[in-house]
């Protein structure tokens, strides 16, 4: 029960109020508002206090580890980078989309989340379950998230001016690799001496060998030597270790110029601290008739990569008025205007031009500048830093990784940049009549237009001999809503009833255009304009229109019991006309069995059970899949179609069925709240891509069959241990436990077994029915042979081809393939505590997640021997207990020059995904009121703010966060850690 204050009097009549009042907090649902108590769906509400803590451009990440249910998943770390991975209780398709549909002020939104200040949103409401999402019908089977801006409130104009200023380090950590350009050295020697004494060559002479062969350009040279060493020694003594008279820095003469060649640290070279300011002005202010709210931002924040930023201001307005009693109207309008400066080839391990997995690949005996006789770095006739390439320029040596290539110098005389401007506006209307019945027209329309500026250098890299490309892109997103509603609600002794009917009818388009020309006259000018030679160009636009019919009714008897159903009947032109439509629903119901006379448990102010199920839709397949595509090419001169993808005209939704259960409760006062629930996801119908042989002209086709499965348990807890006048203690935590599962599979997707288990593969994945989805499908690592060769498990077979055992062999090609676990984790989550004390209050936040595994890729790479056709990168340190003929317990083969299985794909690379994450602190100090309002402020609040502080993982340099699909590599923009002071006014 609540504590009460009342007046004293000689008769008192006072009614005991139970804290269940606070689940009548008002949320956001689908197309309205709805009690918390007579909600009958799963949902989850992030507020504006928490929203405004986090230091992102990107709201969505407001929500992770604060929803149970939700992951999210950042690939790069690039300011202003695209919206992360969002999976809402799992993963419903193979092959359509999985990401949830995001409604903005009622309105779907296409746009790009940065565009929105994370300082203008009151609430983001997570809808999990069909209770909550079917009215979304074709769009709502992987979730939705609703996000509701902030509006005027009654009393007196409020303005809040907020501010903060602070910097951006990489918060990645590195992987154990070598870092010492004498250990490097030692360890290729010695990988090299075994290669000859495996030859048959004596000790000695492989010692010789080995020194002469290493910094030699020829197959078992690394290019450089960057030590001095007295001549007639050599560089790598007999036993092993450098030569203690070796001196770092070795200057060569080529063509008349000295130059002192001496290695670099990539890493320090290319990471940088970077500066963040936000500032944040709005006004709030209504009456008894009317509401008004406007808001400016601006956002500067450099990256941690030179030429890597984004700036962003934005603005919104958003008002509403009674005109009439039975009149209300209202407009929402904002807009954004945003500039990036990106790096190219971000998450391109392969590429060249990707600096951040260059500069993690490369040995620590390259340089990265090109340095006079003297040490000093040269430049050239254009008075540009000279870079070392490794193809000749640097005193004529040459480098086996990658020749002709310095993502570092590529990025800084390259161009990047991505400028635009967005905007949403709408506007309603609101009409009541007969008492009870209520319409609103609502429509709205979104633009977001970008502009891609490019421009690869004349000077130096790959491209230089193109003299300069130019690459221009323009994308434009623009799409309408339109909305009628109507809604009757009545009570009548204790029965409530609200019903609502509507119509939406949704339109978006996008267009693209590109253009690239080379052999440009001016590297200044990097317009079309400015070269002469046509490379490429390529313009189309897509079309995406649905329209639906819906409605919904709910009703509770006696605020105890409740009763909720909905339905739509949707249409969408992604399939044919004929399977446009189609129809989804749920039905849901709760009890709140605490109001009950029987129960009388104290301790309890609330026990509520609830459950569900439902349809939703899913036809986030891409446009065009019922038509035969076409690709318009150059043949000999004369435009022709060359045929891709035969359309299917029978193909439909994707339909997931969905159950839910779960209890609310609230203890002691409403001192512990939380929920638990379970929910059954069915997905049938999933669409699959099907081969076809080249006879049919057509490289394959679409169509529906297949299902899956995902299953779970849900926990939310909020507790305060603690509560008096001076101090409050805030405990939270989250978690989630699911599982994924195929269970069908068309026959013509069964093309191979592995474990007995039917299916197919891709890539390092394996789909097969009754597995979960992202399952390795890898060689089995058994160890390490006598003679120190990697030994791998295979099937041993009876004559008729059944597997009887195992055996194992050094030949990677005779071992078998298995099933080797799945990137999906047991268990993930987020928890969090929060303290105040008088006007000191502290928060922080924690995510986490357990089991599950990642394919660690780039120490499988680290773990390489060298070869003739690959070397030049850098080694892990657990090389250094790699088997020997004196460390023959060592689980980690041999390490000899010309070895290619060494680190070949296998389980033996597989890494537990578990992480726990310290994603933020926030300390902060509000002065007493009696000292702001003698300078006529109403409320200052000082406070220091920390994101993306720091993560543990299995191994040192992995980082799970970056992938739901175990797929993990350190060619993105690594994460950044943001640490801020500001200050809040409010007047």
């Amino acid at each position: 029960m609540q504590t009460q204050e009342v007046n004293i009097q000689p008769n008192m009549s006072i009614i005991m109020k139970t804290n269940a009042e606070l689940l009548d907090e008002v949320m956001v649902v689908a197309y309205g508002t709805a009690k918390k108590s007579a909600f009958t769906g799963s949902a989850t509400v992030v507020h504006s206090e928490e929203i405004g803590k986090i230091q992102s451009s990107n709201v969505a990440n407001a929500l992770e580890g604060k929803v149970a249910g939700v992951q999210l998943n950042n690939a790069s770390g690039q300011p202003g980078a695209t919206t992360p991975t969002i999976r809402i209780r799992g993963i419903s398709s193979i092959n359509a989309g999985n990401d949830p549909l995001i409604i903005l002020d009622g309105s779907p939104y296409e746009g790009d989340l940065n565009n929105i200040s994370t300082q203008d949103i009151e609430s983001m409401t997570v809808l999990k379950d069909a209770a909550s999402n079917a009215l979304y019908g074709a769009r709502g089977a992987n979730g939705v998230i609703i996000i509701t801006t902030k509006k005027g409130t009654s009393g007196k104009a409020t303005v809040t001016v907020d501010a903060k200023w602070g910097s951006n380090s990489r918060s990645a950590r590195d992987y154990n690799y070598v870092k010492s350009p004498a250990q490097y050295y030692e360890m290729y020697y010695g990988a090299l001496k075994s290669y000859f004494m495996g030859q048959g060559q004596s000790e000695a002479t492989a010692h010789v060998n080995a020194n002469n062969s290493m910094t030699g350009s020829g197959d078992y040279g690394l290019g450089y030597n960057v030590y001095t060493v007295p001549e007639g020694q050599y560089l790598i003594g007999s036993n092993g270790k450098l030569n203690p008279n070796a001196v770092l820095g070795n200057v060569v003469s080529y063509n008349g110029q000295d130059y002192l060649v001496r290695p670099d640290n990539w890493l320090d070279e290319a990471y940088k601290t970077g500066l963040r300011q936000e500032y944040n002005v709005s006004i709030s202010a209504g009456t008894d008739k009317s509401s008004f709210y406007a808001s400016v931002s601006y956002l500067n924040n450099e990256g941690i990569v030179d030429k890597s930023d984004y700036e962003r201001l934005t603005g919104r307005l958003k008002a509403d008025y009674q005109v009439k009693d039975w009149l209300k109207v209202g407009a929402n309008m904002s807009y954004t205007h945003f500039d990036t400066n990106s790096l190219d080839e971000d998450g391109s391990s392969n590429s060249s031009g990707n600096i951040f997995a260059y500069a993690t690949q490369i040995a620590p005996i390259y340089p990265l500048y090109i340095r006079d006789g003297q040490g000093n770095i040269m430049r050239d006739s254009n008075d540009f830093t000279m870079y070392d390439f490794g193809n000749r320029d640097n005193a004529g040596l040459t480098r086996p990784f990658l020749s002709g290539a310095n993502p570092y110098a590529s990025n800084l005389l390259d161009t990047n940049n991505n400028e635009g401007n967005a905007m949403t506006a709408t506007g309603f209307a609101e009409i009541r009549f007969l008492k009870d019945f209520k319409f609103t027209w609502t429509s709205g329309v979104a633009i977001d237009e970008t502009r891609t500026n490019g421009y690869t250098n004349p000077y130096y890299g790959q491209y230089a001999s193109s003299n300069g490309i130019a690459n221009k892109y323009h994308t434009r997103q623009l799409s309408h809503n339109h909305q009628q509603i109507l809604n009757w609600k009545r009570s009548f002794d204790r029965h409530n009833v609200d019903v609502m009917l509507g119509h939406e009818s949704f339109r978006y388009k996008y267009y693209y255009l590109y253009a690239s020309k080379s052999n440009s006259f001016d590297p200044n000018n990097i317009e079309l304009a400015g070269a002469i030679t046509n490379v490429n160009s390529s313009s189309y636009i897509d079309d995406y229109n649905t329209e639906g019919y819906f409605g919904r009714v709910q009703y509770d008897f006696n605020e105890k019991y409740f009763l909720s159903a909905s339905y739509r009947r949707d249409a969408s032109s992604r399939f044919h006309p004929d399977n446009r439509w189609g129809n989804f629903w749920s039905a849901g119901a709760a009890w709140i069995i605490s109001k009950e006379n029987f129960f009388n448990a104290d301790w309890i102010d609330l026990l509520k059970l609830k459950a569900s199920y439902g349809s939703q839709g899913n036809d986030n397949i891409g446009n065009y899949r019922y038509v035969n595509t076409y690709s318009i090419v150059n043949a000999g001169g004369n435009p022709a179609a060359l045929p891709e993808t035969m359309g299917n005209k029978d193909i439909t939704w994707e339909t997931n069925g969905n159950f839910n259960a779960g209890v609310d409760f609230e203890f002691f006062q409403g001192r512990f709240t939380g929920t638990v629930e379970y929910f059954y996801r069915k997905t049938s119908d999933m669409l699959f891509s099907f081969p076809l042989a080249p006879s049919f002209g057509y490289t394959s086709y679409f169509a529906n069959v297949g299902d899956m499965r995902n299953q779970g348990v849900e926990l939310e807890f909020n507790g305060t241990p603690i509560k008096t006048n001076d101090l409050v203690w805030d405990i939270r935590l989250n978690l989630t436990q699911y599982k994924n599962k195929i269970t069908y599979l068309p026959e013509e997707r069964k093309t191979m077994v592995v474990d007995g288990v039917p299916g197919y593969s891709s890539s390092n994945y394996y789909y097969g029915e009754g597995e979960p989805l992202y399952t390795y499908r890898l060689k089995r690592y058994a160890g390490v042979a006598e003679d120190g060769q990697p030994l791998y498990y295979m099937n041993v077979t009876d004559n008729d081809g059944n597997v009887t055992g195992r055996a194992t062999t050094t030949n990677y090609d005779d071992a078998d393939y298995y099933l080797c676990g799945t990137a999906l984790p047991d268990v993930y989550g987020g928890f969090g505590t929060s303290l105040s004390y008088k006007g000191f209050d502290l928060s922080i936040d924690f995510t986490y997640q357990l089991g599950g595994q990642v394919y660690d890729s780039d120490y499988a790479s680290m773990m390489s021997s060298p070869t003739a056709s690959g070397k030049g990168t850098n080694f892990h340190a657990d090389l250094l207990n790699a088997w020997t003929p004196e460390n023959t317990s060592s689980n980690i083969p041999r390490f000899q020059f010309g070895d290619q299985y060494t680190a070949a794909s296998s389980d033996r690379f597989l890494t537990s995904a578990s992480y726990l994450s310290l994603q933020n602190i926030n300390l902060g100090y509000t002065l007493p009121s009696s000292v702001t309002r003698k300078i006529d402020v109403e409320k200052i609040r000082i406070y220091v703010t920390a994101d993306n502080i720091w993560y543990w993982s299995k191994r040192q340099g992995l980082d799970p966060r970056q992938s739901i699909s175990g797929s993990i590599t350190n060619s993105y923009y690594a994460p950044m850690r943001t640490i801020s002071g500001g200050i809040t006014l409010t007047f």
